[in-house]
């Protein structure tokens, strides 16, 4: 299957204005590869009448969510980039509790099919079984409802478990009752510490419950032009509490960016604003 210069400028932009992920026409054979299976699914002969569904009142209403789903890159690990889990524990969280606040906040932005938001969530309470009166809470979001839904599942294959340490996975994972079966899931209690919900990062406003003391958000502006990367993370400073903290992935950077943060560490942020949005 192969996509034509018009459809691919119709669909790119159509992405591009409600994700803000730029496809370059070098992606041309990459989205007809993704889009092959919605096709197929929906009984259509070509792209141009997939574009005519798609932009249909119908087609914006029902296809639209599986457009983004197949769009989105939701590459993720357990425990990836461990230098981030380590600065947490052993820097940030100290200073955090030495000042005697409420519940610490997360938000884990762009979570995919939840490794990030778990292995949050094992590391803070890992941290509050030696700290008494620790307590945290961790948001967990993404545009995909495939990924969040596996998200909200919590089984993955034990391959995907290979970086949990084993006193973690002896403590949050649980194994299937057939000994056979090469599932595990997280356990309940960890579970509860997770909220996951939708969220487009192109909304103006994001539903957010609370002012936030951490941002994850790794990997996720590398598919954002330099503009959009930059309101983007102009809407996470609004809300990120006073001396909050932003961790991105190993090859973003803010440098020259418009924004109330300063570099503390590689890759991670602090902000410098004390007029964070409660």
């Amino acid at each position: 299957m192969d996509i034509g210069p018009a459809e691919f400028r119709r669909i790119s932009a159509y992405i591009y204005d409600e994700l803000g992920i730029r496809l370059t026409d070098n992606k041309r054979t990459m989205l007809a590869g993704r889009l092959h299976k919605r096709l197929r699914e929906l009984q259509l002969a070509t792209v141009s009448d997939y574009c005519d569904y798609l932009f249909s009142p119908r087609g914006q209403q029902l296809e639209k969510i599986h457009l983004f789903n197949a769009v989105t890159t939701n590459k993720t690990d357990f425990f990836r980039e461990p230098s981030h889990f380590d600065y947490l524990v052993s820097q940030l969280l100290p200073a955090w509790q030495r000042l005697g606040r409420r519940s610490f906040r997360v938000w884990s932005a762009g979570c995919s099919s939840g490794e990030e938001p778990y292995t949050l969530a094992m590391v803070l309470d890992d941290y509050a079984r030696q700290h008494s009166g620790f307590v945290f809470e961790i948001i967990a979001t993404d545009i995909s409802t495939r990924v969040l839904d596996q998200a909200k599942q919590a089984v993955y294959h034990e391959e995907r478990i290979a970086p949990v340490p084993m006193a973690l996975r002896r403590r949050y994972l649980l194994r299937s009752r057939d000994r056979d079966s090469p599932l595990v899931r997280i356990v309940p209690q960890l579970r509860r510490h997770v909220r996951f919900g939708r969220l487009n990062f192109m909304d103006e406003q994001f539903a957010l419950p609370f002012a936030l003391d951490v941002i994850f958000c790794r990997n996720v502006i590398i598919y954002f032009d330099h503009p959009t990367q930059e309101r983007l993370v102009q809407k996470f400073c609004r809300h990120l509490q006073p001396d909050g903290h932003l961790f991105l992935g190993h090859s973003e950077s803010l440098h020259g960016y418009a924004v109330p943060l300063q570099q503390i560490a590689p890759t991670v942020y602090r902000h410098q604003s004390a007029l964070a949005a409660v």
